[in-house]
């Protein structure tokens, strides 16, 4: 009896042993399923994320030419920013440069040596007076002095008076037959002296175009994968070489800015933790001749003679001279200097802030600071001039950092700006976009923002610099929607010193390129302007990467007057 009651037992037993054994089974494949899926999710930079980058994006030029190097990442755009773009892209668009002869001689390029610069007649004759527009010719030729046929170089015109400390901007125009004429505005009384410089000859300016088409990724960036002991460094940007290796993508959830990797072989992505630049200035991108067209001194920012007298003397306007012809020059410099003093061209009036006034002017305020190290140089002169500010720092060179003031409640804040950054290395939990500092913000009548962007997108496409401005503008427009009064203040790119190999990635024609989208993305934004382009041009302490401290006390005089305009 005992034993045929057990037999059953042991049966039930047998059959659940059965399915036990099959569900272990079945958990294990759905493990393993699961490992695989979430493997491929992981790794697979073409699935992840599809609907917010086009990882298959191939460079699109002007000319209709395509990049055959490599791929290149953009951000998708809505058909508006799309057209946007498109309109952009044409308003930047260089004059066509005929190609070399064949075979390539330098003696055919534009020579500034031989190239001249005459001052035309009042029209109406009589004095120059302040108000005036004074015009002047300018006539390229080639290093056998033959006349230039064609357009394309890229030159910057300015006048000056040394004494005064006196400097202001002008025009230039390309009539695409070798000749170009420059615009200025007479802007103070005594002499005014004529400076013309060729920064490239229209055949460098086509070598820049070629390598902005060929070599998208002329500044290389690289990232360190940590995990405990075991350390691996792979190539990082938006434009990789195609090749089978896996990617990690860093595409940003928000703003949909990309940014891959490749995937280190024995380490996660997850354990990515640090941006580096890659030093290539080793590395040449041009062809055979082609490096003496940026020879400094011969051919690279080259002051150009003139042929007669190089300055005219301005007297203040009278009543009973003829006004001389306007030539309807738009738009007009945004300011010129007098005695080492930036005047704005219009309102509001630029104030001059000594110590005193400039914190009285940031009581209880917070001012937030995102962009590049043009921008960390104008929280260090905040953080020199203001006695009592206690800076908090992690980093100097990167940040972020922070100075407070508790006795007048200033706070003030610096972040740098997400890849592409080319500073030599930045811890990755620092790199933040800053459309998304940007939403984090409450904003109001006691928030200053400034945001400049611009030196380190010289080097890769500029649609890329397009898309990362459109996404800031964005936040802007939310930040301004939902506190109209917060102060938001736009920096511009200035021309900067230039070398052989800095002319291939960080050119001031590339600079040139990248502030006209910045003015143009924004135009119509309500967002003030400090014009860095002009204050460095206009002014004779030179083109440097950071501005000299007189230069950038003259931007922080703007900056401020924007903050606390003279009251009527």
């Amino acid at each position: 009896m005992d034993g045929n009651r057990r037999k059953p037992w042991n049966n039930n037993l047998t059959i659940m042993h059965f399915f036990s054994r099959r569900r272990c089974l079945a958990f294990f494949f759905i493990v393993v399923f699961a490992f695989i899926f979430f493997a491929l999710q992981k790794y697979d930079f073409i699935e992840l994320r599809k609907q917010q980058v086009s990882p298959t994006s191939i460079l699109t030029v002007t000319n209709g030419l395509k990049m055959q190097q490599g791929v290149c990442t953009f951000k998708q755009l809505s058909p508006k920013e799309a057209e946007e773009e498109r309109l952009i892209l044409e308003s930047i668009a260089w004059p066509e440069i005929p190609p070399w002869p064949t075979p390539i001689s330098i003696e055919t390029t534009c020579d500034p040596a031989h190239s001249s610069f005459t001052i035309l007649p009042r029209r109406g004759g009589g004095q120059w007076q302040i108000g005036d527009q004074l015009r002047v010719m300018i006539e390229m030729s080639d290093f056998k002095g033959r006349p230039k046929t064609s357009g394309g170089a890229f030159l910057l015109a300015r006048l000056k008076n040394s004494k005064l400390q006196a400097g202001v901007v002008g025009k230039v125009v390309d009539h695409l037959n070798g000749s170009y004429s420059a615009v200025f505005s007479l802007v103070w009384e005594g002499d005014a002296v004529v400076e013309v410089t060729m920064v490239h000859s229209a055949e460098a300016i086509a070598v820049l175009q070629r390598l902005t088409r060929e070599h998208p990724y002329r500044t290389a960036f690289k990232s360190i994968f940590r995990s405990g002991a075991v350390s691996e460094t792979t190539m990082c940007g938006v434009c990789l070489q195609p090749t089978p290796l896996p990617l990690c993508n860093f595409t940003d959830l928000r703003t949909g800015e990309p940014w891959f990797c490749f995937k280190p072989k024995k380490l996660s992505c997850e354990t990515r933790f640090r941006h580096l630049r890659v030093d290539i200035t080793k590395i040449r991108f041009l062809k055979p001749k082609e490096e003496e067209l940026f020879r400094k001194s011969v051919n690279m920012k080259v002051y150009i003679k003139a042929s007669g007298p190089a300055f005219v003397s301005v007297v203040p306007k009278k009543e009973d001279q003829p006004e001389a012809k306007s030539l309807i020059v738009t738009p007009g410099p945004s300011g010129h200097y007098y005695k080492g003093v930036w005047k704005a061209q219009g309102s509001p009036t630029v104030r001059q802030f000594d110590n005193a006034a400039t914190r009285e002017c940031l009581k209880a305020k917070k001012l937030h600071l995102y962009g590049d190290s043009t921008i960390r140089q104008w929280f260090e002169f905040f953080s020199q001039k203001i006695p009592g500010l206690f800076n908090l720092h992690v980093d100097v060179k990167v940040g972020p950092l922070m100075a407070v003031d508790h006795a007048d409640n200033i706070l003030m804040t610096y972040r740098c700006h997400a890849p592409p950054l080319s500073f030599t290395t930045v811890p990755v939990s620092e790199l933040r976009y800053i459309a998304n500092e940007l939403d984090g913000l409450i904003g109001g009548a006691d928030t200053v923002v400034v945001i400049g962007v611009w030196a380190h997108f010289g080097s890769l496409p500029i649609e890329l610099y397009i898309r990362r401005l459109l996404s800031i503008r964005s936040a802007v427009q939310r930040l301004l929607d939902r506190a109209p009064n917060t102060v938001v203040i736009m920096r511009s790119g200035h021309p900067r010193d230039m070398t052989l190999y800095i002319s291939q990635s960080y050119s001031d024609w590339y600079s040139m390129q990248i502030d006209r989208v910045l003015r143009s993305v924004f135009k119509g934004v309500n967002v003030h302007w400090v014009d860095a382009w002009e204050m460095v041009l206009a002014n004779d302490l030179g083109h440097n990467i950071h501005p000299l401290t007189p230069i950038i006390k003259n931007m922080m005089d703007v900056l401020l007057t924007h903050v606390c305009p003279i009251k009527s």
